[in-house]
């Protein structure tokens, strides 16, 4: 393979993270349509209908987390500087997407009745983001020793 691959997955990496918080942070702007449209949880879209503060502040918490997850695959990939617990990082924020990605899989397979294609093309996307952190994290490193 190319040597710049592990870099290119770890770049795809960081722009579904950072997409997927500008998703989610989208719905700040829409409002409770929007929440619905993705998948929150029904106590997350109720809450946005009554206009409580619990949709908005878990929306930024979670939003929050996926921009560190883009900045983290950007520091594997040396395009900014080396973050803390690097290493930890990027293999756990992969077994997080990859475990994400399959869970609608395995539900699929077992009761298909309950999942929607949406839910089966977002898992699918989360099982290749985490397989783009790990594989890229791992090529990146094979390419600084060599």
């Amino acid at each position: 393979m190319k040597p710049k691959v592990g870099i290119l997955f770890l770049v795809l990496a960081a722009l579904i993270s950072t997409g997927t918080a500008i998703a989610h942070l989208s719905c700040l702007y829409f409002g409770p349509e929007c929440y619905a449209v993705q998948m929150a949880p029904t106590f997350l879209v109720e809450s946005a209908k009554n206009g409580t503060y619990l949709a908005p502040v878990l929306n930024i918490f979670v939003s929050t987390i996926f921009l560190i997850w883009g900045i983290y695959a950007l520091s594997a990939a040396r395009i900014i500087r080396k973050l803390p617990l690097m290493k930890l990082a990027i293999y756990a924020i992969a077994t997080v997407c990859i475990i994400r990605g399959i869970l609608p899989l395995q539900l699929w397979l077992r009761f298909p009745e309950r999942v929607n294609d949406v839910a089966i093309i977002v898992g699918i996307i989360w099982l290749m983001t985490g397989l783009f952190y790990l594989i890229g994290n791992i090529m990146r490193k094979k390419q600084s020793t060599n």
